[in-house]
């Protein structure tokens, strides 16, 4: 079974972008999706979940380049899991897609596609 996540959402902030010592572009952003449902005493309720999003390389000058807070998206990518110290010494855990393809929905002129590849 292959490690594939599929979202379509709203971004919640601009992409932050920098390149690492090795040379490396990364860019990272949240990305809002929303399910909506009734409850128990029959009222729509909307349930928004927020994911953390990493593109790399030519995935990162495209995000830096075409999405903006707000725009929607989709986002196709695989799950990655990871630790880290913060400045206090306590480990930290966190879960990220790792974005391989990206399309942009949002009314800016036509759609824009872009891959890792």
């Amino acid at each position: 079974m292959k490690n594939r996540v599929l979202l379509i959402g709203n971004l919640g902030h601009d992409p932050e972008t920098r390149t690492l010592d090795s040379g490396k572009r990364v860019s990272r952003f949240t990305l809002a999706t929303s399910d909506t449902f009734k409850n128990s005493e029959g009222q729509k309720v909307t349930e928004t979940t927020w994911h953390n999003i990493v593109v790399w390389n030519r995935l990162s000058d495209f995000a830096s380049k075409y999405l903006k807070k707000g725009r929607q998206v989709y986002v196709e990518g695989r799950i990655a899991y990871r630790s880290y110290e913060d400045k206090t010494g306590v480990t930290k855990y966190t879960t990220e897609i790792v974005a391989s393809n990206l399309l942009c929905l949002s009314p800016a002129g036509s759609p824009v596609k872009q891959t890792a590849e």
